[in-house]
C-alpha cells in the first residue's frame, strides 16, 4: 500500500483568522478620553480623535492577503470538504559517455478525503491498487504548500525504495537493449527533501490561491512576475552491479557500465534562486485556467560514498538550470468547486562525463464544497 499525508496551509485566509479580532472599528476618542476623561462636547458636535495606530503584527498579517476585490473575490466560507484523486510521476535518467539508463516507478492512483478550516487543510490518500493497509509501502510522501496572496511556499519529502522500472537503456556498439525495458529494478533507492519560497509581485490583482487552493476566485484575467529561493537535499543509491547482472541475463552478453556511473551512493544539496511568470485566464464565468513557469539558477554540492568519484570527474558542485511548472483548471462559484492541477519539477546536472536528470510531479483531480458562511458575507449570501 502506498500512503501519503498531505498538508495545505492556506495562508490567504490568515486575514480571516485575525479578522474576528481586528475587524471591529476602533473607538473614536477625544484628547481628554486618552487621559482618562470623558469625551467633550463642542457646540452641537462631539470632539473625537484619530483611531489608535494598528500594530505591526496586524499590518503584517493583513499584508499577506491584500488584494483588490475588483479583480479577486475572497473566500466566503470557514469550512471545506474535498475528495481528491492524485497521480504521481517520477523519472530519473543517468547518462555517461554513450550510455544512459532511465527509471520510473509504476504509475499509481491515490484517492482520499480532505477537510479544511480557514487556512488549515489536511488530507489522507490511499493507493487504489494496493489497499492492504498492513503491507509496507516502498514509497512514502509528504507534501505541504502555502498559498497566500503575496507569498507562497512548498515543502516536500519523497522516499522510494526499489520500486522502479527500467524505461529505456542505451549502450554503445549498437547493442539491442529492448529486453531490459519494462523490467522491475530493485537497485535504486531515492529520497528527496525540499523547500521553496517565492514572492508574487502583482499580488493585489493576481491570485495564485484561486488556481491551486480554491480559497478565492479570480474575476478578471491577470498575470504576475515571481521570484523565489529554494533548497533541496537528495540521496541516491544506485546498484550498478545489479544492472550489469540483469543486462547479462537478458541480453546474453557481457555488458559493462561506464565507470562514471559507478558511484554507488551519492548525496547532494541544491541551493537556487528563481524567477518566473504566472497567468490566470478567466475564460468564462466561474472558470479559470492558470499557467506558471519558473526557472532557477541552482548551485549543487555533493559528496559520495566512493572515494574514487573525483578520479571519474563525478561532481555535483556546479551551477545548472532547474525548473518548476504549475498548471490548473478550476470551476468555482465560491460554494462548490471542481478542477484539476499539475505541478512538475525538474532538476538537472550536466558535466562532460556525467549527466543526471530528475523530473517528478503530481496530477490532481478534485471536487469540493465550502460551508459555514463567514460573518462579513452572511448578509450578501443569505441562506445559500
Amino acid at each position: 500500500m502506498r500512503r501519503e499525508v498531505t498538508i495545505w496551509l492556506l495562508a490567504l485566509s490568515l486575514t480571516a483568522v485575525a479578522g474576528d479580532s481586528f475587524r471591529g472599528k476602533l473607538p473614536m476618542l477625544s484628547d481628554d478620553s486618552l487621559s482618562g476623561k470623558s469625551p467633550v462636547l463642542s457646540g452641537d458636535s462631539l470632539l473625537v480623535e484619530q483611531p489608535e495606530k494598528e500594530g505591526w503584527l496586524k499590518r503584517l498579517i493583513v499584508s499577506f492577503s491584500e488584494q483588490d476585490t475588483a479583480w479577486v473575490e475572497p473566500q466566503h466560507y470557514n469550512w471545506a470538504l474535498m475528495l481528491q484523486s492524485i497521480m504521481t510521476y517520477d523519472y530519473y535518467k543517468l547518462s555517461a559517455g554513450n550510455q544512459s539508463v532511465s527509471f520510473s516507478p509504476r504509475l499509481d492512483i491515490r484517492m482520499g478525503p480532505y477537510f479544511g478550516w480557514r487556512w488549515i487543510f489536511l488530507g489522507y490518500t490511499l493507493d487504489l491498487r494496493k489497499l492492504n493497509i498492513f503491507k509496507k509501502s516502498p514509497r512514502f510522501e509528504i507534501d505541504g504548500s502555502i498559498y497566500s496572496a503575496r507569498f507562497g511556499a512548498d515543502v516536500f519529502y519523497r522516499r522510494t525504495v526499489n520500486d522502479y522500472m527500467i524505461r529505456s537503456v542505451e549502450m554503445e556498439n549498437g547493442i539491442d537493449t529492448g529486453p531490459l525495458e519494462g523490467m522491475s529494478f530493485d537497485g535504486l533507492k531515492v529520497s528527496i527533501t525540499g523547500i521553496s519560497l517565492y514572492y508574487i509581485f502583482n499580488h493585489k490583482r493576481f491570485s495564485y490561491p484561486a488556481a491551486f487552493a480554491q480559497s478565492s476566485c479570480q474575476k478578471i484575467s491577470c498575470g504576475s512576475w515571481m521570484a523565489g529561493l529554494g533548497y533541496l537535499s537528495n540521496s541516491i543509491d544506485f546498484d550498478y552491479e545489479r544492472l550489469e547482472s540483469m543486462a547479462r541475463e537478458r541480453l546474453g552478453q557481457e555488458v559493462q557500465i561506464d565507470s562514471a556511473m559507478n558511484f554507488g551512493s551519492v548525496k547532494y544539496r541544491d541551493i537556487s534562486a528563481s524567477v518566473g511568470y504566472a497567468y490566470n485566464w478567466v475564460f468564462a464565468r466561474n472558470w479559470l485556467f492558470c499557467s506558471s513557469l519558473s526557472l532557477a539558477l541552482a548551485y549543487k554540492k555533493s559528496y559520495s560514498a566512493m572515494e574514487q568519484e573525483r578520479a571519474h570527474g563525478f561532481s555535483f558542485s556546479n551551477f545548472n538550470i532547474d525548473g518548476i511548472g504549475r498548471f490548473g483548471l478550476v470551476w468555482n462559484n465560491t460554494k462548490w468547486y471542481a478542477g484539476a492541477s499539475a505541478i512538475v519539477r525538474a532538476y538537472n546536472y550536466h558535466k562532460s562525463r556525467f549527466a543526471a536528470n530528475n523530473i517528478f510531479g503530481d496530477l490532481s483531480v478534485y471536487v469540493g464544497l465550502n460551508f459555514g458562511t463567514r460573518k462579513e458575507f452572511k448578509r450578501k449570501l443569505g441562506n445559500r
